[in-house]
């Protein structure tokens, strides 16, 4: 068996800010004396995780990451009549086996808004800051069972959780999204988990010009007559590139995560490839609809060391003799045939889709992901 999986996509977005850095304009990094565009890993990640083609393949296979899981225990634990001292206290204790707690701060220092959680119901801020822990932990389905399993437990015995309940965490089980993106609990490292996929932050592949877009709404009732004014005016920044794309997957670590279950493996690695070729990034989407797939994806399997191919793209893509993204997909493919040439072939095997010819299919490159 192929010992790596390596990815590399070619992906062009419209207008878009799917990926904003903490003053909410699109990120970006220099790059060839040029800046470029840039979608960090985690967004990406985090888009693919989440999607339905990752939930509708890994059905009973996924985790949650959260640090509210001690809120779900006390809001189980109150609907069956538990008091509500004793509900909070149990549900500290459980949620403490996956982390440390926040620290106890008063109404005051947190305020009084509420917390709508994945269910629709709301809690008090308060609540889930004394109930919620400073971490979060990235919890299996296997320790999701045995985290209800305790609650019916304590529900029927009517005491605290014992030593011996809170021994939740477990090694081995069956989340794939933990197997191939890792997990990392400080408190309980033995618990923690090597990701199988390295996932490069996407970067453009020329550069870019960050650009602002002024922007007024109409208030309907105004019928313009004392105020002729706009209702709200603002400015939202943007940008358009063709962005590369590089993706590494150890297979053999995914089977190990998986316990050796490689039926599950393939199913998890053909859903990251899939999520990787047609998700988007969700930032902004209302306002710009910046949905796109790969243009272009070159896929490789070998037990050679692995290398990205970002050097195709050191100097910026420009003068567009073919069209920029012909020029992007002759200038990747180059770059891996001129690194075979010198260090001999850094693959055993390779397959290309490519939807501007179009040659190839999606459903080929998960076929050879697989084999």
């Amino acid at each position: 068996m192929s010992r790596f999986i390596q990815l590399h996509l070619l992906t062009s977005y419209p207008p878009a800010n799917l990926n904003r850095d903490d003053l909410g304009r699109p990120k970006t990094a220099e790059m060839g004396g040029a800046k470029r565009l840039r979608i960090s890993s985690q967004s990406l990640k985090r888009a693919w995780r989440t999607s339905e083609v990752m939930e509708n393949a890994l059905k009973g296979h996924q985790g949650v990451r959260t640090k509210l899981m001690g809120v779900e225990v006390y809001k189980a634990l109150r609907a069956k009549g538990i008091k509500e001292n004793q509900a909070k206290d149990w549900a500290r204790k459980v949620a403490a086996a996956f982390g440390k707690l926040e620290d106890d701060k008063t109404t005051e220092e947190i305020g009084v808004e509420e917390v709508i959680l994945a269910d629709g119901s709301r809690v008090s801020k308060a609540l889930a800051k004394t109930l919620s822990i400073k971490q979060l932990a990235h919890i299996s389905p296997e320790e999701r069972q045995a985290i209800d399993a305790l609650i019916a437990t304590l529900i029927e015995r009517g005491s605290e959780p014992t030593d011996e309940d809170l021994r939740l965490l477990r090694e081995k089980h069956s989340a794939a999204d933990i197997a191939l993106f890792g997990r990392m609990l400080a408190d309980s490292p033995r618990y923690n988990m090597e990701a199988a996929a390295q996932v490069a932050h996407a970067i453009s592949v020329h550069k870019v010009a960050i650009e602002d877009d002024f922007f007024t709404a109409v208030d309907d009732l105004n019928q313009g007559k004392d105020d002729v004014g706009a209702g709200h005016m603002g400015e939202t920044e943007f940008a358009a590139g063709l962005f590369y794309l590089y993706l590494c997957i150890n297979k053999e670590l995914l089977i190990e995560n998986l316990n050796g279950d490689k039926a599950l493996a393939d199913q998890a690695l053909a859903a990251l490839v899939e999520a990787a070729a047609t998700v988007a990034p969700t930032g902004k989407q209302n306002s710009f609809a910046s949905r796109a797939r790969a243009s272009f994806m070159l896929a490789e399997r070998g037990s050679q060391q692995p290398r990205s191919l970002s050097v195709a793209f050191l100097n910026p893509v420009s003068g567009y003799k073919n069209g920029m993204l012909a020029d992007a997909i002759q200038a990747l493919l180059e770059t891996r045939n001129n690194m075979d040439q010198v260090y001999g072939d850094c693959a055993d095997a390779c397959l290309a889709m490519d939807a501007v010819k179009p040659e190839g299919s999606l459903q080929a490159m998960l076929d050879f992901v697989r084999e």
